[in-house]
């Protein structure tokens, strides 16, 4: 495994280095950045309503509805009380804040959307909570918890919050475990404990209920657990055609990865990590009988990957079904290559504009769009540029 990865880094630099090999993989088309949208408070995620109306949620300010034609935006009422207060505001790096939103694939019908946020709760702190929604007229109505990933703490990181669909038409959600320091760990480590909602990706039915087919992870496990050792995931997508869920991982000290998602499989947190322990002399405790699963990929430098994407569009035709993954750290976007759940080359794209980034998503019509993480956050089009013969 460890010579597939160098060998994926070898090709970045390769591709990195000569910009004709490039040019001439995409059949002599280059991608170039667009801005189409500004003013956005911290994105962290957008679904799309139409090919030019997508709803975007501010890590730091709101739910809101955006044109791409008019350039306008209209924050969407109703929404919960309980989203904490201290966004961004008070602690620095808090990752506290408004995260992923999603269309039930029924929406058009039932207005029906998902929605994810840090919670508060007076005297006990906050957690991630998952809620679906009625969206009309720009405003919420029949609001209805999810799942509440107890216990509420005042720690100000690794919420999760990502969310896909998968093809069974059945939820995942994912919860970071929320430490920052591995020393504060229990005697079980959190993501490890299957009594506890936290380091999880967690499985429900589009209506809230829990599947019968979700892995039994002992009698006392929380039944919604679909997976276990996980750190902080906030990026998770379904692959088209073959079925499979991936999802991206924060490490501490590098330790970002890629993994692709199996029923009742353990991620390894913090007993297995590519990377090193933020907590010197933390010592994870040896779990007796326990198989870890290795990642797909990780880097040898911090990344901080955030929300994925599989791209299905017309415009790259040699960029079909590949994988995109935006980056926190040095603002990277990269583009991976995969036969058969193996990654066979890597890019990174922009490397003379890299912009700290959260997420990559698809229009309707097969346009992909790039948020990008900063206070005056943008919706950045990344569209082909013919090269002159």
């Amino acid at each position: 495994m460890r010579g597939i990865l160098l060998w994926g880094l070898l090709l970045i630099v390769l591709s990195c280095q000569d910009k004709n090999t490039t040019v001439q993989e995409l059949g002599g088309i280059l991608p170039e950045k667009e801005v189409v949208f500004e003013g956005l408070n911290r994105p962290w995620s957008i679904a799309f309503l139409s090919e030019n109306s997508a709803l975007v949620t501010e890590k730091n300010g709101d739910l809101v509805r955006i044109d791409l034609i008019a350039k306008t935006k209209h924050k969407i009422k109703g929404f919960p009380q309980d989203l904490t207060d201290s966004i961004g505001a008070i602690h620095i790096g808090d990752n506290s804040g408004i995260y992923e939103v999603l269309l039930h694939p029924e929406f058009a019908e039932n207005r029906k959307i998902y929605f994810s946020y840090a919670a508060k709760k007076p005297g006990e702190g906050k957690t991630t909570k998952f809620v679906s929604a009625e969206l009309q007229k720009d405003s919420l109505s029949n609001i209805t918890p999810l799942l509440i990933a107890e216990p509420f703490t005042p720690i100000n990181y690794h919420y999760g919050g990502g969310m896909t669909i998968g093809h069974d038409t059945t939820l995942y959600l994912t919860v970071g475990e929320r430490l920052f320091w591995e020393h504060d760990e229990p005697e079980l480590p959190i993501a490890q404990d299957v009594t506890d909602s936290r380091g999880k990706i967690h499985r429900f039915h589009l209506d809230g209920s829990i599947p019968d087919d979700n892995p039994d992870l002992g009698p006392n496990a929380i039944p919604s657990i679909y997976a276990l050792g996980i750190r902080n995931t906030q990026g998770i997508a379904l692959q088209p055609g073959s079925n499979r869920i991936w999802f991206t991982e924060h490490g501490t000290i590098q330790g970002d990865e890629i993994n692709i998602l199996e029923a009742g499989a353990n991620y390894g947190w913090p007993n297995m990590t590519t990377g090193k322990l933020r907590s010197k002399d933390y010592k994870p405790p040896k779990l007796e009988g326990v198989e870890f699963t290795h990642p797909i990929w990780f880097w040898h430098h911090t990344v901080a990957p955030t929300g994925l994407c599989f791209y299905t569009g017309d415009e790259f035709p040699h960029w079909k079904n590949n994988l995109f993954v935006p980056g926190l750290s040095r603002g990277s976007l990269w583009r991976f290559h995969i036969e058969n759940d193996t990654i066979k080359s890597v890019e990174e794209l922009f490397l003379d504009s890299r912009v700290r980034s959260r997420k990559v998503a698809q229009s309707p019509d097969g346009k992909l769009y790039l948020l990008t993480d900063t206070e005056d956050g943008q919706l950045i089009r990344i569209k082909p540029q013919s090269i002159p013969q």
